[in-house]
């Protein structure tokens, strides 16, 4: 027999650390905001149950740029599918939702209640749950509209400052969605911290709408301290001179910076611009800005015959900032993600791919210089059903019968 690998001099692999384990979650979620809060807190390490629509959640089909949603926000979850229209299925997810620490949703203002899995209701049998609303906005004058990622941006000023002048544009990822949902999860921390304390849970709420103001924030108060309406970045006033884009060999292109008057000293000698590192006019960061245009025409033409390759790595040897101009498709092969384990396998649960492993972004801490793992892939629709109903105590004919009536798949 072969002696276990830590006898081999091979120590075993450190666990990553679960703060969350022992934590039940029910989620009732789809698209992306509510199943964000869910995928953080399975991450680290809560049990998150997934309830789904009786044909499954929509996300499962998307395709185009929806395609990776389910895979990439549902990992480390269980699935069940119920059917809440049907009586008897909402009396099965009041008895789920009976047995949570945490219920999360992201449907329409009062849209649970008429199921019973309102915050109200759930709190009356439970004092100690944590309910975690995910809206379009928080409770106001717009609560009732449909909000959209794209809905926000537009009205809360993102897509202004992303896009050119008249051209508004909405940023390349689901910004709010995302951060909505991470927002949320930092509240049900916050409130299970406060239930430790007092014994008593709270509804948390977190919305689409605040979520993209709060981001705006900063160009809000740039306003309010200088009176001069912020220009949308591709056309902002920049504080600093060197800090473009710049086309060079063979088309390519490479993000280049010099943010401090050493940074441009240093730029400057390896890249043997002594001109300009002598030029008075260009002797500290404020006269470069004021000379910006005339100054990136200059850089542009002296550096148009050297490779992006080139210029990283002299910008790296000097500990310059630069960045290579990537396509999301090209981060699969990059190194640091690489060899530091930013990357996960996932096997793909739906549709013509159903079962092939592709790679998956981690959240990105560390806790106990760990990365939080895939410790489930992502489910399966109605995967744990049966599990699920027994640990709530119902027997396998009752279940059984269940599936027949399509109260729960």
């Amino acid at each position: 027999m072969n002696a276990p690998q830590a006898l081999q001099g091979v120590p075993p692999q450190p666990a990553a650390p679960q703060p969350l384990a022992g934590l039940r979650v029910v989620e009732f979620t789809h698209m992306v905001m509510g199943p964000t809060c869910g995928m953080v807190l399975a991450d680290l390490g809560a049990e998150v149950i997934k309830v789904e629509p009786i044909d499954g959640e929509g996300t499962r089909r998307l395709l185009g740029a929806g395609a990776g949603f389910f895979p990439m926000f549902n990992r480390n979850k269980k699935s069940i599918g119920i059917d809440l229209k049907q009586p008897e299925g909402a009396a099965v997810a009041r008895r789920l939702a009976a047995s949570a620490d945490v219920v999360a949703e992201n449907f329409k203002p009062g849209a649970l209640h008429k199921f019973g899995l309102d915050y109200k209701s759930l709190a009356a049998l439970n004092e100690r749950l944590i309910y975690v609303s995910h809206k379009g906005f928080l409770p106001g004058p717009y609560e009732h509209r449909t909000a959209l990622d794209e809905v926000v941006q537009m009205m809360g000023g993102l897509a202004y400052m992303t896009g050119r002048p008249g051209d508004p544009l909405r940023a390349g990822t689901s910004v709010n969605d995302i951060m909505g949902g991470l927002f949320g999860a930092i509240g049900a921390l916050g409130a299970l911290i406060q239930r430790g304390i007092t014994g008593k849970g709270m509804e948390v709420q977190s919305a689409l709408f605040e979520n993209n103001v709060f981001l705006m924030g900063q160009h809000m108060l740039q306003y309010a301290m200088t009176g001069r309406h912020p220009q949308p970045m591709p056309a902002r006033d920049n504080p600093w001179a060197v800090y473009d884009v710049f086309t060079v060999k063979d088309g390519e292109q490479i993000f280049l910076a010099a943010v401090s008057d050493a940074q441009w000293q240093t730029m400057c000698e390896v890249l043997g611009l002594a001109d300009l590192k002598a030029d008075p006019a260009l002797a500290t960061n404020n006269h470069r800005v004021k000379l910006r245009p005339q100054l990136l025409a200059t850089l542009r033409e002296r550096l148009a015959a050297r490779s992006a390759a080139e210029l990283a790595a002299i910008f790296e040897r000097a500990g310059l900032p630069f960045a290579p101009i990537r396509k999301p498709e090209d981060l699969y092969d990059d190194p640091h993600l690489q060899a530091t384990g930013g990357l996960a396998d996932v096997v793909l649960p739906d549709g013509e791919q159903a079962g092939r492993t592709v790679k998956t972004t981690l959240f990105p801490i560390t806790l106990a210089g760990e990365r939080l793992p895939v410790r489930l892939q992502p489910p399966r629709f109605a995967a744990h059903t049966d599990a699920l109903l027994t640990g709530l105590g119902y027997a396998p004919a009752e279940i059984d019968d269940l599936k027949k009536r399509a109260v729960v798949a």
